[in-house]
């Protein structure tokens, strides 16, 4: 007789237990890869007494019970907490569900009244450098109009990283650079800044059904690996939040990621490309000599912020700074053109960044994920960079969005 077992809270039968990795199918001590019993270990026998027929009925009655009460108490404690049937159902399958709302929510981070009804998606990043246990809680809302689509992102970071390779100025009158020491080339854990990023799938089937993992790649000449998607011709959407970069002038950096394998020389980024711009962006601040700053502040003031508005900024004037004043290493302005679609207002307060977005449905862009079906589920991942250049905690599995 084969043995069988019930995963609780299925029903399926599987002939195995499921191994601690999270695959399926695995098979108890013993067992070939039928199912059946090796020779020589203990084999079921195929008759079994009155008494053992009805401890087996027994204790499979006992096992329905409690499949059924543990249901009516996730039941009951999702229901005290607001969520409802729907919302457990779409939490287990990892569903952001979006709803349409009469008028836009407030670009505030404050979590008004506006976002009461979103139903919100709670999952765990991991893998991350600089987080607590290299891992935070990640929660999601989303609700759209009739032609945008707006979201709320919040997760724990116990740190708001701001300081961004800024200019240091030295005892000697001469200006230095923050670098990260143990920074090998484009791995920057220390002078850094936060960051938030998701990757919408566009064309790629693999993507569809592995989620980032189709896109990222370790080792490969980098400390971190690299990002391409598996096929030529396949393509998805990047939002990248840089909270200094892009967030000081409330917008992501829109990208998009392709096939394009890495090459030191000719495709030093691989996949990962910026959409096209008509004008502003981020650029250091570094002068003619890459001795020191070529701008400054307002009245040359030191940082903080550690950011320069590109309208605002002001020719270096060394004699307004004393040993230890910090001058900011960028230069920001809003893109203009396809790379400036998505807005954001973001703000850090007691450990949690809190952001708001939004980006129109269909921006009829190549290289956007196009929100133009109702009835579809969009594919999507997320990341979360705790004063990290590269080395981000991600969301394992595949996210969905879905509209309602």
């Amino acid at each position: 007789m084969r043995l069988a077992w019930r995963r609780p809270g299925t029903g399926s039968i599987r002939s195995g237990p499921r191994s601690t990795d999270g695959t399926a199918g695995d098979r108890p001590p013993g067992h070939d890869c039928d199912g059946d019993a090796a020779p020589g270990v203990g084999r079921a026998s195929p008759i079994l007494s009155t008494r053992e027929r009805w401890a087996g009925r027994k204790e499979s009655s006992m096992r329905r019970s409690w499949n059924w009460s543990l249901v009516a108490v996730l039941l009951t404690v999702g229901i005290a907490l607001g969520l409802g049937v729907g919302s457990l159902d779409a939490q287990q399958k990892n569903l952001l569900v979006s709803k349409k709302v009469g008028a836009p929510p407030p670009m505030d981070p404050a979590m008004g009244e506006a976002w009461k009804d979103a139903q919100p998606l709670t999952f765990k990043v991991l893998g991350g450098k600089n987080l607590p246990g290299g891992s935070t809680e990640v929660t999601l809302r989303s609700v759209y109009t009739g032609d945008t689509v707006y979201f709320l992102v919040q997760y724990k970071d116990p740190t708001e990283s701001f300081r961004r390779g800024p200019w240091v100025k030295q005892a000697d009158g001469s200006w230095q650079q923050l670098k990260d020491p143990d920074d090998k080339g484009g791995d920057n854990n220390k002078y850094y800044e936060d960051k938030m990023a998701m990757i919408w799938n566009i064309s790629s089937p693999a993507f569809e059904a592995r989620g980032c993992m189709a896109a990222c790649h370790t080792g490969e000449g980098k400390p971190f690996g690299n990002k391409y998607l598996p096929n030529p011709g396949e393509r998805a959407d990047i939002w990248h939040w840089k909270s200094v970069r892009t967030g000081s002038v409330g917008q992501f950096d829109d990208q998009y990621l392709d096939a394009t394998r890495y090459d030191k020389d000719k495709a030093p980024e691989a996949g990962r490309k910026s959409d096209p711009k008509t004008g502003g962006g981020y650029a250091d601040n570094v002068g003619d000599d890459k001795k020191g700053p070529k701008w400054a502040l307002p009245g040359n003031k030191p940082a903080p912020p550690y950011w320069i508005v590109d309208a605002e900024k002001t020719p270096l004037d060394d004699s307004k700074y004393k040993a230890g004043d910090e001058v900011p290493g960028i230069i920001v302005a809003p893109f203009t053109g396809d790379r400036g679609d998505i807005s954001v207002k973001s703000a850090w307060k007691e450990g949690t960044w809190t952001l708001v977005f939004a980006r129109r449905l269909v921006t009829g862009s190549d290289f956007d994920v196009q929100f133009n079906d109702m009835k579809k589920e969009y594919a999507f991942g997320v990341a979360v960079f705790d004063n990290a250049q590269v080395r981000h905690a991600y969301s394992p599995g595949v996210l969905k969005l879905r509209f309602e």
